[in-house]
């Protein structure tokens, strides 16, 4: 058995979806878009963007000893239809990755056992990288061939969908890299259409200042009025584009339960998390991608969906929160008062 045949076996034994194989310098037009990216200010306050871009745009720039790049792909997709949640306003719509365990670690966990096991089966080098560093993940994902970058930006495999966790492993062995994915999309625009907030400025561009995923989690403070009541009842991420996205026919539900929804997630009640403390904010949310967000971002988010949430009844729960110690959240818990108030008259 070759080295690459026995490096996708023991992938797909660590639970791995997917694996394909690229080199570092498989992504040549990345500085160029990253530059422009950066340039328009679609990152928004993610300055770590731009601080890294260099790191980011060539990954023979964060290690130069590296020759190739190992590309897994993990399924967390629901069993569910995600968008439903949407119908009741009165529930927080938490998106499909952040409803159980952080797939920071479990992903990290599979990429450092695989990562052992290649040495040991063939000695060299290798770093392991899931999400939080400046590795252009989704470029070097088409390169390999684990799928294409969709219209909504993300990656979207034949065998897959788009619902996928993407990690990489960079090892100082030379393996044949495998040839680059093509374009799918084709004519279609689900992804882009669904968008409540019009992110996307063209199709393959997405400003993330608008996209609800950055401003429920990345973004710090007040969010822009006139986006508050386009995000409805979404208070942590959002799926909306990858819902639409006609290639989840082929989408295989996830194989480890850490991923499959938490029943107090699927749907919870806003009222409920709205109350939550800095203490009952992490006791909940242990071990869960949103803990990372913290208790007073988390609860404005909560808030502008009361806000949106036409219930009347949740009103004495905003007003609870207008003198909270957090100006952010006193300001969400104003600006909802406002709109239920609104509704009496």
């Amino acid at each position: 058995m070759s080295l690459k045949q026995a490096i996708i076996d023991q992938a797909q034994a660590e639970g791995f979806s997917l694996c394909r194989f690229t080199q570092p310098d498989s992504i040549p037009h990345v500085p160029d878009k990253l530059s422009d990216f950066i340039d328009a200010g679609y990152h928004g306050q993610m300055s770590w963007m731009a601080d890294r871009q260099t790191w980011r745009a060539n990954p023979r720039e964060l290690w130069p000893d590296a020759q190739t790049i190992i590309m897994l792909g993990e399924s967390y997709a629901p069993d569910h239809d995600p968008t439903d949640i949407l119908k009741h306003p009165e529930k927080g719509a938490i998106s499909v990755y952040a409803q159980n365990k952080d797939y920071h670690d479990l992903v990290k966990k599979r990429l450092k056992r695989l990562a052992r096991w290649l040495i040991a089966h063939s000695g060299g080098e290798v770093k392991v990288f899931v999400d939080t560093a400046p590795v252009s993940e989704k470029p070097l994902g088409q390169a390999a061939g684990l799928g294409w970058q969709g219209k909504h930006t993300n990656l979207v495999s034949r065998d897959l969908g788009n619902w996928f966790f993407i990690g990489s492993v960079f090892t100082t062995l030379s393996i044949e890299p495998d040839g680059a994915e093509v374009d799918h999309c084709g004519s279609c625009r689900s992804c882009i259409t669904a968008c409540p907030t019009d992110a996307f400025p063209a199709p393959y561009q997405l400003d993330a200042r608008r996209c609800i995923s950055y401003l429920t989690i990345e973004h710090s403070g007040p969010i822009d009025v006139d986006l508050r009541g386009l995000m409805g009842n979404r208070i942590y991420g959002c799926d909306d584009c990858l819902a639409a996205c006609p290639w989840n026919k082929f989408a295989k539900e996830a194989s480890d339960i850490r991923y499959h929804a938490r029943a107090d997630l699927m749907a919870p009640d806003l009222g409920e998390l709205a109350m939550l403390d800095d203490a009952a904010f992490r006791a909940k949310f242990s071990g869960s991608p949103i803990k990372r967000v913290g208790r007073n971002r988390f609860v404005r988010n909560v808030l502008y969906a009361i806000g949106n949430s036409q219930r009347p009844d949740l009103l004495p729960v905003a007003q609870g929160l207008i003198d909270d110690s957090d100006p952010t959240v006193s300001d969400a818990a104003r600006w909802a008062v406002q709109r239920l108030s609104q509704m009496g008259r």
